[in-house]
């Protein structure tokens, strides 16, 4: 996620950018001077992997899985996209667009690069370009989502800059999936669950979050944040098992949702006063207008955190880490924290740590409550798949204003040439053959 303000500057921080990895192992974040890849294996200790100063003003870096394969975009070549393998310091290969590049997006499948206007989706494998989505509606804040299962490969999108609408995108088979009216109100967030099996959504207006089946669109929850106030939300992550869901914002609270079907007990006659009235009650509310009926059945967050600072730009997940799951928020003011979440009881969720980004690498607050909330989770259920070989369809086809197009039309003009590489990606071939790219994923 983008860290800086609308004039350039992170505040103190000299954050630029921050984002987990595919399975919140690593914690990336690009700065003025460079980047760094962070473990996040310990609460206590926040180790460094991989530091690297001779890339300046990094704007978005990402790092897939675990392995040493990281795409790089600076600000001072912003429509440039530099894909290396950052334990030999090679640079694998690089590719220029007609326009900056807002996002990029990772999975053992593809890589997407989103443009104001445009989508570019690579192999990853031999970054060649197999599709490219043009005429999108205006995405200047280059919101997209990725799934990282291979069997369940969507890409999601706003198919609208006025209304909620989202467009999902097989990237296996390069044709659109489907087209789901998430909200009335323009796309704010986009999130996929780790099976690729359900999307969260998230508007501009900011107090409803929504949650649809994928491909079908069908929605399967809706949780209110708020209603007092309308908020800019920064960012929804699932958590690995799917069970939870949490949605920061430019406020002071994280929300967590639990994503659990009540299941509906069978109906009794009502033996009291409070009895009868209550169902009274409840068939009053068929009469009610739609939008009042919706704010009775939305629910309401399982968990919250309480965040030391309001307005800063943040992004979140959820993980587990040493066996208790954690809510994690880096935030532009240069720090990471890191929160307990308990998930039977819910509440307030408890300030563990909070570590430091940019700078020296020490460490502030020291856990509060040493006793609470240490209760452990159930094992994440996600297990990487074997790749599947891409079925490219002779016609492909697309919903909606943005329509596909062959690689072979690509527009964004490629490059391999190694002049003006940074001093630690100098010594290494590009090179745009499978042989080259699979090497990263052997690497450890």
């Amino acid at each position: 996620m983008n860290l800086a303000s609308q004039s350039g500057e992170a505040g103190a921080s000299q954050l630029l950018f921050a984002n987990f990895n595919q399975d919140v192992t690593s914690l990336a974040v690009g700065s003025k001077s460079g980047y760094k890849f962070f473990s996040l294996s310990s609460v206590d200790k926040l180790e460094q992997i991989y530091e690297c100063t001779d890339t300046e003003d990094v704007c978005i870096v990402e790092r897939l899985f675990s392995s040493s394969l990281v795409a790089i975009v600076s600000l001072k070549a912003p429509r440039k996209l530099k894909v290396c393998h950052f334990k030999k310091g090679t640079e694998i290969c690089n590719y220029s667009y007609s326009n900056t590049i807002l996002a990029v997006k990772l999975n053992r499948q593809r890589l997407i690069v989103c443009l104001e206007e445009s989508l570019y989706i690579h192999n990853i494998r031999d970054m060649k370009v197999l599709h490219t989505i043009r005429e999108t509606p205006p995405n200047p804040t280059g919101l997209c989502a990725l799934s990282i299962n291979n069997d369940n490969c969507y890409l999601a999108y706003p198919g609208s800059a006025t209304i909620g609408e989202v467009q999902v995108f097989d990237t296996i088979n390069l044709r659109a999936a489907n087209m789901i009216p998430a909200h009335d109100s323009p796309l704010a967030a986009l999130a996929f669950d780790a099976s690729g099996t359900k999307l969260a959504t998230a508007s501009e207006k900011g107090t409803v979050i929504r949650v649809f089946s994928i491909p079908e669109g069908q929605k399967l929850f809706e949780f209110r944040r708020g209603v007092k106030r309308c908020v800019s939300i920064c960012s929804l992550a699932f958590s690995m098992d799917g069970m939870f869901l949490s949605a920061s914002s430019n406020t002071e609270t994280v929300h967590i949702f639990k994503l659990e079907t009540v299941k509906e007990k069978p109906q009794e006659e009502p033996t009291t006063w409070t009895g009868y009235f209550g169902k009274v009650l409840m068939a009053s509310t068929s009469y009610l207008p739609s939008q009042v009926t919706e704010m009775f059945n939305q629910g309401r967050a399982f968990a919250t955190v309480r965040l030391p600072f309001c307005g800063h730009k943040n992004i979140c997940a959820l993980a587990t880490i040493q066996k208790i799951p954690r809510l994690l928020v880096g935030a532009s003011d240069g720090y990471l924290y890191m929160y307990n979440l308990d998930p039977q009881e819910g509440g307030e969720c408890t300030l563990m740590k909070q570590h430091q980004l940019d700078g020296s690498m020490e460490t502030t607050n020291e856990i509060l409550d040493s006793t609470s909330h240490d209760c452990p989770l159930v094992t994440q259920a996600y297990g990487a798949a074997v790749p599947k070989g891409p079925h490219v369809p002779s016609s492909p086809t697309a919903l909606g204003k943005g329509r596909a197009e062959p690689g072979a039309e690509h527009r964004g003009s490629r490059s391999h040439r190694a002049a003006r590489l940074p001093l630690a990606l100098r010594g290494g071939a590009c090179s745009t053959r499978p042989a080259v790219v699979s090497t990263v994923f052997k690497a450890s």
